[in-house]
């Protein structure tokens, strides 16, 4: 196995700007530490599609240019484009009162009007967004006047506002970019109310986002961030040495593009600086438990993978440290998620006695064990741009491999990867939650869609008990009884170890050491630009 490995790191934001572009100075490039007020973002894919209501976008990019009526954050649901609302005894009724005074880039009023257009056009293509359980329970929306907006669900829903709040979908575009008064089946423009705005894009190359000076929050500092697309690894390393690109940031997808040593050698150089959000998902590996045709629709043999992970050697070795040994789904600093569960720590011989006992056996020393006739065979899939994905996959591997267990490893894209989790075409694949802002109701959610988990949770014995208390949890207006139902919740899957933890990770931010503001926002998926500048001397 390689000495060098390499952690969960696609890198998203860069700034400086080759010295080309400036002239006059012998063709160098500019240092990495001086005034600037532009950043040029290295990343491992175009910005794609930036219609907010389909998914195939960069979700950092959509983070800079729309805006959701409320935000997620360390301490709660805080106004955004709505400066305050209400809501009804029964729970049913949302009633917004709209930021007055803002308008989309392209000049359009942001009104109760256009809030009404953009949320009836996601719920008119409902079938694309069944992950996010509000979609199921809007039941009719009113602009009540200019500023006023009411939404009426079908029941209480509790992470209603959490929804509202996220990335995608329930954010909002100018109404003169729809189709024919759709955004299913594509828009005109891209034009949100965001501080930033999309000026230029040449596919698979670069994307310009330009600082919005008429942004309700204040024109951001930082007046132009170019997306810049460049292999991951050593030609990103080159750009961030070169100061071509010097700001990075872990993007929407968790692959690689650095190793933990060349952003050690970045920090040890002076130039830049290296900050680390708290854990904010955790990477796990998803067994198929609803795959009767599979080894991992046994109990047991999940339970035998759990056991033969190595989390302090991947978490000390292939992330250097940089990402926390997982022993739960959720970390505590997760709501709802400090529940006492049974341990499982690296254990090779107890993963042995649970295969043993489950009738697997192994007829020769290093043999693979079979039973009726069936060999312990399994497919591991893993993102093919996500190089510490094949690290773990190979420990992981060549540990199960002395118990017994073949475990090929196949490398896809990740938007082939996400069709297999939807289609139930796997045995184990590489995932990921989603992240504190959306956790533990979008993760456990989805743990019912055909989209995302089902295939995952759908053979075990107590799915109709787990499927009725998600249905419970998210409607319940009582704070002591959704601690409960998720208690039982957590302590379900786990039991069943069909979502197989391995690391908490964070987002890993390189910039330079003149950059200023930079922070966190309660997603894993997008930086808060706005915020940042760089300090002058």
């Amino acid at each position: 196995m390689k000495k060098r490995m390499t952690v969960l790191f696609s890198l998203i934001v860069s700034t400086a700007l080759l010295a080309g572009c400036a002239g006059g100075n012998g063709g160098k490039a500019k240092s990495a530490v001086g005034p600037q007020n532009e950043l040029i973002y290295a990343t491992a894919k175009d910005i794609n599609d930036m219609n907010p209501h389909l998914y195939p976008g960069s979700m950092p990019a959509q983070g800079m240019v729309y805006e959701s009526l409320v935000e997620n954050t360390k301490e709660g649901i805080k106004p955004l484009l709505a400066e305050s609302w209400d809501i009804s005894p029964d729970g049913k009724v949302y009633t917004f009162h709209l930021r007055k005074g803002v308008t989309f880039h392209d000049g359009e009023p942001f009104n109760a009007e256009a809030v009404k257009m953009n949320i009836d056009a996601v719920q008119r293509n409902a079938s694309k967004h069944s992950w996010i359980k509000l979609s199921t329970h809007i039941v009719s929306t009113k602009a009540i006047d200019e500023h006023t907006f009411e939404l009426v669900l079908s029941e209480p829903y509790y992470p209603a506002l959490v929804e509202l709040s996220m990335t995608r979908p329930y954010v909002f575009i100018s109404p003169k970019n729809f189709i024919n008064g759709e955004t299913k089946d594509g828009v005109t423009g891209y034009n949100g109310t965001g501080p930033y705005k999309l000026t230029e894009h040449k596919t698979d190359q670069y994307a310009v986002f330009e600082a919005n000076v008429n942004y309700w929050g204040g024109a951001p500092k930082l007046k132009k961030i170019t997306s810049k697309v460049l292999p991951a690894g050593e030609t990103t390393l080159l750009a961030l040495r070169k100061g071509e690109v010097n700001f990075a940031f872990t993007d929407d997808r968790g692959a690689d593009s650095i190793d933990v040593e060349a952003m050690n050698q970045l920090q040890a150089s002076g130039e830049y600086q290296v900050i680390r959000s708290e854990p904010m998902n955790t990477k796990m590996i998803v067994a198929n438990s609803g795959n009767t045709e599979s080894p991992v629709h046994e109990r047991a043999v999940r339970e035998a993978i759990w056991y033969s992970v190595d989390r302090e050697t991947i978490s000390q070795q292939i992330f250097s440290g940089t990402e926390s040994v997982a022993d739960t789904l959720f970390s505590k600093n997760v709501n709802y998620a400090d529940v006492e569960l049974k341990q499982r720590g690296y254990d090779l011989e107890k993963a042995e006695r649970l295969l043993d006992e489950a009738g697997w056996i192994q007829e020769t020393e290093g043999g693979i064990r079979t039973k009726d006739g069936s060999p312990l065979a399994l497919k591991l899939y893993y993102d093919v741009n996500a190089s510490s994905q094949k690290s773990q996959g190979e420990l992981i591997q060549n540990t199960l491999k002395n118990i017994g267990v073949q475990l090929d490893l196949v490398g896809e894209e990740s938007s082939s990867i996400a069709n297999r989790r939807s289609t139930g075409e796997y045995d184990l694949l590489f995932n990921q939650t989603w992240g504190l802002a959306y956790d533990p109701q979008s993760t456990v959610s989805a743990f019912t869609s055909e989209a995302s988990y089902y295939h995952t949770t759908s053979g075990i014995a107590q799915k109709d008990e787990l499927y009725q208390k998600i249905d419970q949890v998210m409607v319940s207006t009582d704070e002591e009884t959704r601690k409960s139902l998720y208690a039982d919740i957590l302590t379900i899957v786990h039991d069943e170890a069909v979502f197989i933890p391995i690391t908490n990770g964070s987002i890993t931010v390189v910039g330079p050491v003149n950059l200023q503001g930079v922070s966190f926002k309660q997603t894993q998926f997008e930086l808060p630009f706005e915020q940042m500048y760089f300090e002058t001397k």
